[in-house]
């Protein structure tokens, strides 16, 4: 009966002794989400070895009108002191910030692969102490749904028999290309996410907590809106917008005008990141090129959000479509590719699909959404729309 006593005496003293901590790690957990905006704007120091101090001008510049900053340039996130000091200076600035990483692996087959000059899972953890929610997460694997579909350098699935194998093959390797930053999002709650122009749905099957879908060239942005915003609802994730290359020259991105109004789509249309692409070019602008007339934009379009936060996400899905399983039509235009393997002409369903889809998107606007039949996610699509159209049926 002692004996009994006292080990009963033993668990509830270390209850209360380890019940304090881990309730400050979920608190600490829940206040990190919270306290985040439902909204977040800025800009993006993109690509290559560029100057630190070039990055600090850019986050100066934006400040007063933004609050988020990506810090994509390998000249910065693959070396530990470069990057500490632009991480040091966003977070000074009260900006919320997201870091591009690449995964530390070494050379093979005699090319160059880079790599950082530290581990980025322990970066994070010291960054999530040292900056706490400012630091939101890792942006890795740039565009793998568009290099799939334009075999690209970073192509993953090369060859395969059918459709459903290159779905599956996509999603696997994809997620093994990424599975050393999901570890991280596991340990530390981090977000891990990505830009692209095509296959939303499987980049997030992957495993990516949120999908920036690219305002690029001549793109539809409601046709896009509605393939990445239905594959963020209805597997519960986030998605964004990524404002981008429209020309390959000068100008490079759309008017001041043109970019406001994407701003505002995106914002209307529930976007929880929206974020202005910025190559440094320093030939062309002092801040790359984003020229007066883009700040212009989003100091207008930041002063609008700020006066209008009811207008946040009132374009909602109200009407879903639902694609073959697997259907990896490119959706850029009528004879785009399927998978980055096969034509058009080689599926007799994108015919009716292509049909249906700008059908639905003049009836629905920014109010469609897009999904892939899936019976891991299709159950639960009558209580996320009140109106359902599948790809076999007619519309009418």
């Amino acid at each position: 009966m002692l004996r009994n006593s006292t080990l009963l005496f033993s668990i509830i003293l270390i209850v209360v002794i380890l019940s304090p901590i881990f309730l400050v790690i979920w608190t600490s957990s829940i206040d990190r989400q919270d306290s985040i905006p439902d909204f977040l704007v800025g800009v993006e120091y993109a690509i290559a070895n560029h100057s630190v101090e070039d990055c600090k001008a850019l986050v100066d510049r934006v400040k007063n009108f933004s609050n988020l900053f990506v810090i994509d340039s390998l000249g910065i996130t693959l070396n530990l002191n470069n990057l500490n000091e632009v991480c040091d200076h966003v977070y000074d600035a009260g900006l919320y910030f997201i870091v591009f990483f690449i995964s530390p692996v070494e050379e093979e087959d005699d090319q160059l692969v880079f790599r950082p000059n530290f581990y980025p899972h322990l970066w994070v953890v010291d960054a999530i102490e040292k900056y706490g929610n400012k630091f939101l997460g890792a942006y890795t694997m740039d565009e793998p749904g568009g290099n799939q579909l334009d075999s690209g350098t970073f192509q993953l699935v090369e060859e395969a028999k059918d459709q459903a194998e290159a779905a599956e093959l996509f999603v696997d390797l994809l997620y093994g290309h990424i599975e050393y930053f999901l570890y991280a999002r596991e340990c530390e709650g981090i977000t891990v996410l990505t830009s692209d122009y095509g296959f939303y749905w499987y980049d997030y099957k992957a495993g990516y907590d949120a999908v920036l879908v690219e305002f690029a060239w001549n793109h539809s942005r409601r046709l896009h809106v509605a393939l990445c915003r239905g594959a963020a609802n209805v597997q519960n994730r986030d998605w964004g917008v990524m404002v981008t290359w429209t020309y390959n020259g000068p100008p490079y991105l759309v008017s001041g005008d043109e970019l406001y109004d994407d701003l505002t789509a995106a914002y209307h249309a529930g976007a929880k990141y929206t974020v202005i692409f910025d190559h440094p070019d320093t030939e062309y602008s002092d801040y790359g090129i984003l020229t007066e007339e883009h700040f212009d934009a989003l100091e207008e379009f930041w002063n609008y959000m700020n006066d209008n936060p009811r207008k946040h996400g009132t374009l909602k899905g109200e009407a879903v479509y639902v694609l073959p399983e697997n259907f990896g039509f490119g959706f850029r235009w009528a004879e785009d590719n399927i998978w980055g393997l096969w034509s058009a002409d080689t599926d007799e369903r994108v015919e009716k699909v292509w049909g249906d889809v700008n059908q639905l998107l003049e009836e629905y606007g920014f109010s469609l959404d897009i999904v892939y039949h899936d019976p891991e996610f299709n159950a639960d699509l009558q209580r996320h729309y009140d109106k359902v159209f599948f790809w076999n049926e007619p519309l009418d």
